[in-house]
């Protein structure tokens, strides 16, 4: 039977130790890159995409934040139809999806290696929410190349969804673009 004492120095003991394990899973940048200049024709600016900028430096990461069962997100606009904005097929299946169906790419770090691809997850934002399969990655290692349409590389809490999920969350269209959201594993 443990007495006060000692049911006191475990206590803070596991609080301690609960407080250093939720720093160690802080996401911290991993290094930058320098943007280039895209030729001519080679970045699709549909849906308000960014277009690296020549010398520009961009963050990049290898992680993301800890996903929760409400992680907090930033719900972007991407096309994954052929000649979109997304670039090239969709790194899950190799497939274009068209822009109505609910589908999604995730930042490196919640898309885990392809470890969530061609599951579903829930967004959730408006007072509505809709379930999105995932099936590419939103770089965020890499970007301003061929590979990535000359656009930058994502930031580490980027769920970019088609028009399905915006229409679906009920979000007017004139607030499409950088939309606060939340998001679980299905």
């Amino acid at each position: 039977m443990m007495n006060s004492s000692s049911l006191l120095v475990l206590l803070i003991f596991a609080t301690f130790t609960y407080c250093l394990d939720a720093r160690l899973q802080v996401c911290q940048p991993s290094g930058k890159i320098i943007g280039i200049k895209p030729p001519p024709g080679q970045c699709n600016p549909e849906n308000d995409s960014d277009c690296c900028k020549q010398g520009k430096m961009y963050t990049t990461y290898k992680c993301s934040p800890p996903v929760t069962g409400n992680t907090k997100a930033v719900l972007t606009l991407n096309s994954f139809q052929k000649g979109g904005d997304g670039g090239g097929p969709s790194e899950c299946d190799n497939q274009y999806h068209s822009d109505d169906t609910p589908v999604v790419a995730l930042s490196t770090g919640w898309y885990s290696g392809g470890d969530r691809c061609l599951n579903y997850i829930t967004v959730s934002a408006n007072g509505k929410s809709v379930k999105a399969k995932v099936v590419d990655e939103c770089d965020s290692t890499m970007g301003c190349d061929d590979e990535h349409d000359y656009q930058p590389p994502c930031p580490n809490n980027i769920v970019d969804a088609s028009k399905a999920v915006w229409e679906a969350l009920d979000i007017p269209e004139g607030d499409w673009g950088d939309y606060d959201i939340t998001w679980s594993d299905a």
